[in-house]
C-alpha cells in the first residue's frame, strides 16, 4: 500500500530546491551591478584615451559613465542589504570594481582632460612641468582612492575625528565614489572641452589632489545609509525626488556639480565646526583622586 505521505514530501523537495535557486539568483543580483560598475570604468577608460580637442565629447562620455557608475555602485550595496544577500565575495568584487571605475579611470580623466592638451607656447619648459605635475596629481588621486578602499574594507567601526556617530550615518573620509563623482562633474561642466591655459591647469591640480586627500582623511561625510525606502515617505519627499531627477534630466551640467561640490565641502564645513567647537569649549575639570579612608 502507497504511503499518502510520499506525494506531500516529494513536493516539499521542490519547494526547497526551488528556494534554494531563488536564493542563489538574489545572491547574484548586486553582482550583476557590479559588473555594470566594472563596464562603466572600461567604457570611461576607452573614451579618455580617444578624447581629443577636436573630440572633446569623448572626454563628456567617460564622465557621464563614471556618474553610471556612481548609481550602480550605491544600489548593489543597497540591493545586498535589503535582500540579506551581502557575502565576502560580492565586497571583494566591488572593491576591485571601485578601483577600476573610481580610480584608474577619473585619475586618467583628470589628466588627459586637464594637463594633455596644455598650450604654453612661449614657456614650453613650463607646459612640460604642468603636463608632470598633472600625471603626478592624478597618481595620487588613484593612490588615495586605493588606500581609502583598503582601509575601508579593515576597518569595522572607524573613528572620524570631528563630532558625529560613526558607522552607519557617516563615511570616515569622502568615500571613492563620491571623489570620482566631482572629477566627473567637472569635466561634465565644461561639456568636454579641455583645459589649454596654464592657470586653470594649476587649479585643477590642485583640486585633485585635495580631492585625493579628503579620500584618506578621517574627517566626516554623510554617508545616506540611514535613508529607508521601504519605508512609507512623506508626499513632499517624493515631491523633492521627482524634482531632483528633473533637474538632473535637463541641467545636468549645473546640477551634478552642483550635488558634487557641496558634497566635497559638507565634509570640510563639518571639520571647521569642530575646529571652532573645540576652541570654544570650557577645558575639562582637573582630575583629583579620591581621599583614601582614615
Amino acid at each position: 500500500m502507497d504511503d499518502p505521505t510520499v506525494p506531500e514530501i516529494r513536493r516539499r523537495r521542490q519547494d526547497d530546491r526551488g528556494s534554494r535557486r531563488f536564493r542563489k539568483g538574489l545572491y547574484v543580483l548586486p553582482s550583476l551591478f557590479t559588473t555594470a560598475n566594472i563596464a562603466a570604468g572600461y567604457y570611461a577608460i576607452l573614451q579618455v584615451t580617444q578624447g581629443s580637442m577636436a573630440e572633446p565629447w569623448h572626454f563628456d562620455f567617460a564622465a557621464k559613465a563614471i556618474g553610471f557608475a556612481v548609481l550602480f555602485d550605491g544600489l548593489d550595496g543597497r540591493i545586498a542589504r535589503m535582500t540579506h544577500t551581502s557575502s565576502d565575495f560580492g565586497r571583494e568584487l566591488d572593491s576591485l570594481a571601485d578601483v577600476i571605475t573610481f580610480g584608474i579611470a577619473p585619475a586618467l580623466l583628470a589628466y588627459m582632460w586637464g594637463f594633455r592638451y596644455l598650450v604654453v607656447s612661449e614657456l614650453q619648459d613650463v607646459q612640460q612641468r604642468l603636463i608632470q605635475l598633472g600625471a603626478i596629481a592624478g597618481f595620487l588621486f588613484l593612490t588615495a582612492g586605493a588606500s581609502r578602499l583598503a582601509r575601508f574594507n579593515i576597518t569595522t567601526n572607524a573613528q572620524p575625528s570631528n563630532p558625529g556617530r560613526p558607522g552607519k550615518k557617516y563615511f570616515v573620509g569622502m568615500p571613492i565614489p563620491a571623489g570620482a563623482g566631482v572629477i566627473a562633474a567637472v569635466v561634465h561642466l565644461s561639456a568636454g572641452e579641455p583645459l589649454s591655459n596654464w592657470y586653470s591647469a594649476i587649479v585643477w591640480m590642485l583640486m585633485v589632489v585635495a580631492v585625493g586627500y579628503l579620500m584618506v582623511s578621517t574627517w566626516r561625510f554623510y554617508s545616506f545609509k540611514d535613508i529607508n525606502f521601504r519605508d512609507r515617505q512623506p508626499f513632499q519627499v517624493l515631491i523633492l525626488l521627482g524634482g531632483l531627477f528633473a533637474s538632473i534630466w535637463f541641467f545636468s551640467r549645473y546640477v551634478l556639480f552642483g550635488i558634487g561640490l557641496l558634497y566635497m565641502i559638507s565634509g570640510v564645513v563639518w571639520r571647521l565646526q569642530w575646529i571652532l567647537r573645540r576652541k570654544t569649549a570650557p577645558p575639562p575639570s582637573s582630575y583629583k583622586e579620591a581621599s583614601q579612608p582614615s
